[in-house]
């Protein structure tokens, strides 16, 4: 961080006090105003519900600007890493802040390919669970268990465990999915194989079976890279920023980012592609549009249209335009343009970009709108949308606690609150109350 060459002035209507508080620069984005001594000099803090006025960390991984629908990595547009690269090198980026050279990308795939295999005993450990239990829940358990498997990867000032930590999680993630896939639908465990990429691998684990031979369909596995790719990190969310407050108490790396699967199950942050389908079984069938694209543009109808606009993206988002084509290309494969669902699906997309009222307020249909429609053409579940999310967001997660571990101010996550509770006052025996 640089400080830049101005200040700006707090002052006191009351006692005429004023305080010059630092501004710091960004390279680019908003400036930052620095108001770490605030308490100490003033006794006040600030008050911001939701951080969302407020930088929690200073961060070299991922810039956003909503306003001019940009997402970068490292410096690299998403559009452009979506395009010309793989989500394992996107994985590296993140991780290490540079592209790789050819042997660093060989060394770095063979790392994460011999790492995918599970421990044998944790089969045991998935037998525990129900198997109607959500797999997001055995998600969260089974990712905090394997702090109890990897002993020599859980201290997070060894810089050589943290990265073994890192390339375990990314490797083993993708198996985690299958399995608890397989496990809520009674099918055998599929072993990972290291003849296959990554999305090639969980694709395989997920929809093989023993008694037949499955190819992988060149496709599939393509549109299921870029939805990696896709989601692989956006900034200081609700699910990084838990993995990055669990991480500041020096909590081993595999429980940090289980911390972090558990925020992302919220149906407000990692929901959004399955409330899409649900919207879609709402609304029933390619006739009821029109009554609930009516519903939709009226304010006082509490219904809205999921999958369109962006809390972050006043513009359109990024990520959309690649999984548009990556769609098109999965349903043209699979031959399902028939599906009642999907067809609804794409009726609203053509309503969406034509319609006055949508385009006059740029409600562009957003990446989860696409990717729940790829996801579920595809044949996963419902269920199983915000697990694919965990998998893809665990490479940005652990590369958002890494650099948090490394930076030399690291301390403690300590919000403060306004506190709005009782005075003090005198306790009252429980027979005089």
């Amino acid at each position: 961080m640089e400080n830049a060459d101005e200040t700006v002035t707090l002052k006191f209507n009351k006692t005429g006090e004023s305080y010059e508080l630092p501004v710091i620069k960004s390279s680019i984005g908003p400036n930052v105003i620095d108001i770490r001594r605030l308490y100490a000099e003033t006794g006040y803090f600030t008050y911001d519900p939701g951080f969302t006025s407020t930088a929690s960390c200073s961060s070299a991984i991922t810039y956003i600007d909503g306003n001019k629908g940009i997402l970068s990595h490292r410096g690299y547009s998403i559009k452009e890493l979506a395009e010309k690269s793989n989500y394992l090198e996107v994985c590296y980026l993140l991780l290490n802040g540079e592209l790789p050279k050819n042997e660093e990308f060989n060394k770095f795939s063979i790392n994460i390919t011999k790492y995918s295999l599970l421990h044998e005993q944790l089969k045991y450990f998935f037998r525990g669970f129900r198997r109607d239990a959500h797999p997001m829940s055995i998600m969260v358990a089974s990712v905090g268990a394997l702090s109890a498997f990897y002993h020599d990867s859980l201290d997070v000032n060894d810089p050589k465990q943290r990265e073994l930590a890192a390339h375990r999680l990314i490797a083993k993630m993708p198996t985690l999915a299958a399995l608890a896939y397989k496990y809520s639908i009674g099918q055998p465990f599929i072993y990972p194989r290291n003849n296959l990429s990554y999305a090639e691998n969980f694709l395989h684990m997920t929809f093989a079976v023993p008694s037949e031979k499955y190819e992988v369909s060149p496709t599939l596995a393509k549109a299921m890279d870029k939805i990696l790719i896709l989601h692989a990190d956006h900034e200081q969310n609700a699910s990084t920023s838990t993995v990055r407050l669990a991480g500041s108490s020096m909590a081993n790396p595999f429980a940090c980012i289980a911390s972090g699967i558990a925020s992302l199950w919220g149906p407000a942050h990692g929901g959004a592609n399955e409330a899409v389908l649900n919207m879609l079984d709402e609304i029933g069938s390619v006739d009821n549009i029109s009554k609930f694209i009516a519903k939709a543009k009226d304010k006082s109808d509490p219904f809205r249209l999921m999958g369109f606009g962006h809390r972050v993206y006043k513009n359109y988002d990024p990520r959309a335009a690649v999984l548009k084509k990556s769609c098109d290309e999965v349903l043209g494969e699979l031959g399902i343009e028939n599906d009642p669902q999907l067809k609804l699906a794409m009726e609203l997309e053509k309503i969406a970009l034509e319609d006055e009222y949508f385009v006059e307020r740029k409600l562009f249909p957003n990446v989860d709108f696409y990717s729940g429609i790829i996801l579920k053409a595809m044949g996963f579940p419902t269920s199983m949308f915000t697990v694919l999310f965990a998998l893809s967001r665990t490479v940005g997660w652990i590369s958002q606690w890494k650099e948090m571990i490394q930076e030399p101010t690291h301390k403690i996550g300590r919000p403060r609150q306004l506190y709005t509770g009782a005075k003090p006052r005198k306790y009252v025996p429980i027979d005089e109350r």
